[in-house]
């Protein structure tokens, strides 16, 4: 939540919301930078050293007589890292840590042909290769002897060296070591130190990527207007179809064309702008909104222009080379993590507002669920539950027993989640400040004092989440005997962390406060959260042991948050435009490895009509994060609040997501394993049909669902895509078949929620209800079974405990592969190490595409006699549904059907 009861972050109109945060004309250095002049580098082929990891050679300008150091590192996932830095820096300049998960193993280099203009260097079989071009310098990445990207093909490399302090600072304010923005001053401890660099994406047309922004899914060029800026901020209602930055940033760009998925991370905490050229121009571009869509042209004389400009560190951009999708989320997760295995529960339902007003209140919401027949897992709490605005304390009046109230609902197997931000309350009588205090573990300003700025509670420091001891410190503030009033059940929430400073320079900390280790806050900023969040996540594991997996929600985030927990996408408004542009902003947050995210239902401000209400729930069902939330300000919005028409149509809603629990679960372990993230873009699954490259109206879960949630009020009729010429797809509430390769006009009302099952697929659902996850777990199953036009489907179904680290440490999972083809359905283990057990079974298989009545279907469980199955066959949808089966789902069987 932002601080609206602020005037200076009310909602604003625009001329109002640029003075309040910058945009690339107030940056001096993305200034400098743009106007030039270009720089001409030159390598110098002679200085070429091979070493066991990569090579290294020198750069030269001669006009500013700058060296630079490049490092080539290829590496065995396909990946290409290039770093460059001052050859001798007068200090060390800053290089991000912790964000990479470790070095990646290397390939050796060696020199595949060499000129007195380049050098040509090979490594692996040979098949892949980088140029180096002595004048003017250009790296070229080669694949097959094809030139894939390009570094520095326009000449932007941009490197500005570190200059010692003048003995006195101009009077100038905007001069290289001073800068203003509204009244704020930023004296640079270092100077300027920017840097920049070029990509041309050969070939390519379409890029995405570039959390957070509320934009579309493909990013538009930027020519005519602002760049995308990372900058983690904490902008409240933030304007749609905008390039400035939001509460996180991920540094990758994603291209794709039907034959190559390419990457670019560039690895900088800074204050970041990118412009994005492509050529030949598109009209569609400049366009915010969808238009009719045309047939896209031929790629073979395109291109993608990228160009990054950064306010200080290093140039550290590491080239994914794919060439398939999810080889690429598999490189890129083997770069900065893996999304982590979330706990069973936090893939149910949240409910949440701001705040819900005491521990009668959370009761009375928690028995209205079980009262209205509506499953859900965990209440939240905002900041008014805690004792002042100080964090790990609760309100003595309002939750007087907080253990108890969690017991309460743990006794149904619910959670509580409670918030905790970043600042703490200046306040020498509370014990926690205290302790911050004297441990050191506060951020400085620029005079080495302790800053200062407005938060919350009032005059607040903030945590240094940068120092290791800082934050281990912090992890132990969750421990059971220093959070008074906490309990197992008990998780948290990280809000405010981009840092948010209602006082500060964009809201935000000054760029010259001073970090651990004398850094900047310019060189970390939007590094802040994600430490917070690192630090909560291991505080809540170190509770339990190391036995028990974290829940956490952070607000802001950066590459690599994925291993730490979930995200949403901040505060949103109740309006169809901002369930709209959630689509594309999570498609965008998976693309880039933040896989457990989600927008809150029904809008954060203002009250949603019944219509969007419903909308947002069947939507939000179909995200991997599912909470719903609403300001202080806003109309109570439980789920029953509206009318039986309303409230049956938000439990069916819920109800489906609990069901499909099994199959959401299933995803999470592909993307824990393998980087493969839940919901997808369709182009990720038809990477070669370029009418999904630029849908952003749906999506696919998985490889199996296809999914076109209702964004428009009054919607009569809704227009699908069904990618796939050879495709055949199934409407999972009606069975209907449709052929793929062709868009169709679906009738709807408002219990139309569409969603089609893709041919050759296998989707495991729990059958029956239950009041939360625990209780679902416990439930039946029903396989559901595509028919593709070969009449084979597979699919799987991953199970463990779902809350501890057994299935890591002692294998204690099963992942099952169900596999259909010529009339027979197997069960089979499809992995070696698993090591699980459990009574789940499975009551019953659907069967969708089958051509003609069977007359018998027989069930065999080796070891036991072929027993008869009883079913019913659906003419009219080509529907078989199998009953009573009560065959173990941790067991091989079959069932032959004839």
């Amino acid at each position: 939540m932002a601080a609206k009861s602020e005037p200076i972050i009310s909602v604003v109109p625009n001329d109002e919301g640029k003075e309040k945060f910058k945009n690339s004309e107030n940056a001096a250095f993305y200034r400098r930078q743009i106007q030039g002049p270009n720089l001409e580098y030159r390598l110098l082929l002679d200085s070429l050293v091979l070493a066991e990891k990569g090579a290294r050679l020198e750069l030269l300008e001669d006009g500013t007589k700058t060296r630079l150091l490049l490092s080539l590192t290829p590496c065995k996932s396909d990946t290409v890292r290039i770093v460059i830095d001052e050859i001798r820096p007068i200090k060390t300049r800053y290089r991000v840590p912790d964000v990479l998960t470790g070095e990646p193993p290397s390939e050796q280099l060696r020199v595949e042909s060499k000129t007195k203009d380049s050098v040509t260097l090979s490594w692996s079989s040979g098949r892949h290769q980088v140029r180096m071009w002595h004048f003017p310098f250009r790296l070229e990445v080669l694949c097959d002897q094809e030139v894939i990207v390009t570094f520095n093909s326009k000449d932007k490399l941009w490197f500005e060296s570190l200059q010692n302090k003048p003995s006195q600072l101009e009077d100038d304010k905007n001069s290289l070591w001073r800068e203003t923005f509204r009244n704020f001053e930023d004296i640079k401890a270092n100077g300027p130190s920017s840097l920049g660099a070029d990509f041309c994406l050969h070939g390519f047309q379409h890029v995405y990527g570039l959390p957070q922004h509320a934009d579309r899914l493909r990013l538009r060029d930027t020519s005519d207007g602002e760049p995308y800026r990372l900058y983690n901020l904490d902008v409240f209602a933030a304007d749609l179809y905008c390039r400035l930055g939001l509460y996180g940033s991920v540094p990758l760009i994603v291209a794709h064309k039907p034959d190559r998925t390419v990457g670019v991370f560039w690895l900088n905490a800074s204050d970041t702008f990118i412009n994005i050229q492509y050529s030949p121009s598109d009209p569609r571009d400049g366009e915010t909104p969808p238009v009719k869509r045309r047939r896209l042209r031929p790629q073979t004389d395109a291109q993608t222009d990228v160009h990054w400009l950064s306010e200080s560190g290093v140039i550290d951009c590491t080239i994914l080379l794919g060439p398939a999708p999810q080889q690429l989320f598999r490189q890129y997760a083997e770069l900065t993590g893996y999304q982590a295995m979330p706990p069973l529960f936090s893939l149910g339902y949240h409910q949440c507002r701001w705040n819900y007003n005491d521990e009668a209140d959370v009761k009375a919401v928690d028995a209205g669920f079980d009262r209205h027949e509506i499953p859900y897992d965990v209440i939240w709490l905002d900041i008014e539950h805690t004792d002042g605005k100080r964090y790990f304390t609760w309100d003595p009046a309002l939750f007087p027993k907080p253990a108890a109230l969690q017991q309460h609902l743990e006794k149904k197997k619910r959670k509580m989640v409670v918030i905790s931000d970043p600042h703490i309350k200046v306040d020498p009588d509370w014990p926690l400040y205290r302790e911050a205090r004297d441990g050191g573990h506060f951020v400085k300003d620029r005079e080495g004092q302790i800053f200062r700025g407005t938060c919350w509670p009032g005059e607040s420091s903030y945590l240094d989440f940068s120092c290791p001891e800082t934050r281990a410190w912090y992890s132990r503030c969750h421990s059971f005997d220093k959070y008074k009033g906490s309990t197992a059940s008990l998780f948290v929430w990280n809000d405010m962390n981009e840092p948010s400073v209602f006082n500060g320079p964009e809201q935000t900390m000054p760029k010259d406060a001073v970090h651990h280790g004398g850094w900047e806050h310019r060189e970390l900023h939007n590094l802040y959260g994600f430490y917070q969040h690192m630090a909560t996540a291991d505080g809540l594991m170190s509770r339990s042991g190391g036995s028990e997996r974290p829940f956490v929600l952070t607000r802001s985030f950066f590459a690599g948050s994925q291993r730490l927990g979930a995200i949403w996408t901040g505060d949103n408004v109740a309006t169809w435009e901002y369930l709209k542009i959630s689509l594309p902003m999570v498609l965008t947050l998976s693309l880039t490895g933040i896989a457990f995210c989600g927008a809150d239902v029904g809008g954060f401000v203002k009250d949603p009509d019944p219509e969007l209400l419903v909308r947002w729930y069947q939507a939000g069902a179909l995200q991997p994060f599912f909470r719903g939330h609403s300001a202080n300000d806003t109309k109570r919005r439980e789920p029953w609040l509206f009318g039986e028409e309303v409230t049956a149509a938000i439990r069916t809603a819920i109800q489906q997501r609990y069901c499909l629990l099994p199959f959401w679960y299933t995803l999470f372990h592909f993307a824990h394993t393998a980087g493969l993230p839940p919901v997808r873009p369709l182009w990720v699954e038809f990477p070669r049909e370029e009418s999904t490259f630029t849908e952003d109206n749906q999506y696919m879960i998985g490889g199996a669902l296809l999914a076109c949630p209702v964004t428009e009020p009054g919607a009569q009729t809704v227009k699908v895509l069904l990618p796939g010429y050879d495709e055949i797809w199934y409407d999972i509430s009606s069975a209907k078949t449709y052929k793929g390769g062709k868009s169709l006009s679906l009738p709807v009302n408002l219990d139309t929620v569409p969603v089609f099952q893709r041919g050759g697929s296998v989707v495991c659902r729990s059958t029956g209800s239950g009041t939360c996850t625990a209780d679902y777990q416990k439930l039946p199953l029903d396989v559901t079974v595509a028919l593709n036009s070969q009449a084979s489907a597979d699919g799987e179904l991953y199970l463990d405990d779902g809350h501890s680290f057994q299935y890591r440490d002692k294998k204690a999972f099963s992942l099952r592969r169900f596999s259909m083809a010529s009339g027979r359905l197997l069960c089979r283990s499809a992995s070696e190490e698993g090591r699980f057990d459990c009574d789940t079974v499975v009551q019953s298989v659907s069967i969708m595409g089958v051509k003609s009545k069977p007359t018998t279907a027989n069930v065999h469980v080796p070891g036991a006699k072929s027993v008869s199955a009883s079913f019913e066959f659906l003419e009219a949808c080509c529907k078989l549904k199998l009953n009573n089966l009560n065959v173990r789902v941790t067991m091989d069987w079959d069932i032959q059907i004839n």
